[in-house]
């Protein structure tokens, strides 16, 4: 199924955020290469959909400016900090909360109505985070709560970015607004190194150079593309269902390469998170 193999894809980012760290690389850095090999895919896209729609307003231009900021950009370094700290599983299992914070953001900003379901799954969700969380804190000390406020934060924006994204996907299009966007986040985390970093700190190791190559490619550009192609296949709700695999493919695959432990806690709370997004996407349908 396109959709599990696209959440397995994109969930494999923190694997391969860590093993960048191996080699002494910060997070700006790691963030730049990302963005730089993956820049020519949506600027190849982005000039296809320019070459063949109608031109956008300038209401729209400064949204989707917007979008590309919080969204890939400062949503993406947040996180990148975050994985400094904790554990790829625990990183994955944060980023999880995105729908519930949509949730709550909507009841908040635009005055939604919850559910008594919705309000079990947040608390479910909430609970199987906080379960896994206190039991990495228990090991990890202060570094567990930095890290996870850093991710907390990204999870945050990334909601932000879901949220305000969806009226313009309507009248935009997804994947011209998923080119523009990333084109602008690309540009925006390139722009931030090339003012804060020295050139040179662009030349490492090949081991790096692959590792952000995979970065780009195989968590980057093929899960955003992949993940589309699924929705307009099966929907939107379908493909948010498959993609609960996430969660569970970054803990066995950081046990697997980074040799994170695996611990019943650790189990029990992502399955109480997993429920919790069952119970949401399941509401939704």
């Amino acid at each position: 199924d396109l959709s599990i193999v696209g959440s397995v894809l994109f969930s494999a980012k923190g694997v391969v955020v860590k093993l960048h760290y191996r080699h002494q690389v910060d997070a700006m850095t790691v963030l730049a290469l990302r963005m730089l090999f993956s820049l020519p895919f949506f600027a190849a896209v982005a000039w296809w959909q320019m070459r063949r729609r109608d031109p956008l307003s300038s209401h729209d231009r400064w949204r989707i400016l917007l979008l590309g900021l919080i969204g890939y950009y400062l949503s993406s370094y947040l996180d990148f900090i975050g994985l400094q700290y904790i554990s790829a599983g625990l990183e994955r299992l944060v980023l999880y909360l995105t729908p519930s914070l949509v949730l709550l953001m909507s009841v908040f900003l635009l005055n939604k109505r919850v559910s008594g379901i919705e309000w079990l799954a947040l608390a479910t969700c909430y609970g199987g985070t906080v379960l896994v969380f206190l039991h990495d804190a228990q090991r990890g000390g202060v570094n567990v709560w930095l890290g996870g406020a850093f991710v907390l934060a990204s999870a945050l924006f990334y909601a932000m970015y879901l949220l305000f994204s969806g009226e313009l996907v309507q009248r935009v299009g997804t994947l011209r607004l998923v080119a523009y966007v990333m084109c602008i986040s690309a540009a925006a985390a390139i722009g931030q190194f090339l003012l804060l970093r020295p050139i040179a700190t662009l030349v490492q190791p090949g081991a790096v150079y692959q590792l952000s190559l995979l970065n780009a490619v195989f968590c980057t550009v093929l899960p955003v593309f992949i993940t589309m192609m699924a929705i307009a296949r099966v929907g939107a709700s379908v493909a948010s269902l498959a993609g609960m695999i996430g969660p569970v493919s970054t803990l066995f695959l950081a046990h697997w390469i980074l040799e994170e432990p695996i611990t019943p806690i650790q189990l029990v709370g992502t399955g109480l998170v997993l429920a919790g997004i069952y119970l949401l996407s399941t509401k939704k349908t």
